[in-house]
């Protein structure tokens, strides 16, 4: 909340890191529009990093897997992969957009390399009998969550 009304202070207090900028002087009613919005970005926000996949909540930025009180880290591409799954949870994720998006290159050395970071996401991901990385032979893969 600020006095100040020139646009190059408004821009300032972006620059420095705000995220709303109030003019004195200003209603209530506006005041609380204005917390409710930053209050809702906020939970948007935590809901696209804590992702719900059955019983585990997956952390896209902290590179782990929770289940119940344990902790379990994710290799970078580990997270990237469930990641990607996620995004297409339930329907089949194409092995070659896999492998550019997250590889680089769809060649054979990097398919073999996929495979094991499949085969330890499924490892991972055995407590919840509700979620399968499923292969769909010929096409890629699949997250199925019930």
């Amino acid at each position: 909340m600020t006095a100040k009304t020139q646009t190059k202070d408004v821009v300032d207090g972006f620059e420095l890191g705000g995220n709303d900028y109030l003019k004195k002087p200003f209603s209530i009613e506006e005041l609380i529009v204005r917390i409710h919005s930053l209050l809702q970005r906020k939970k948007t926000a935590d809901t696209i990093v804590n992702i719900a996949l059955g019983a585990f909540t997956f952390n896209r930025i902290k590179q782990i897997l929770i289940f119940k009180n344990e902790e379990y880290a994710l290799t970078h591409r580990e997270s990237e992969l469930l990641f990607h799954l996620n995004e297409k949870r339930n329907e089949i994720l194409d092995r070659s957009y896999i492998l550019n998006e997250i590889w680089g290159s769809d060649d054979f050395f990097n398919a073999r390399s996929m495979d094991v970071f499949i085969t330890k996401l499924r490892k991972k991901l055995k407590k919840d009998n509700n979620i399968k990385i499923l292969n769909i032979r010929g096409y890629g893969y699949k997250l199925a969550c019930h």
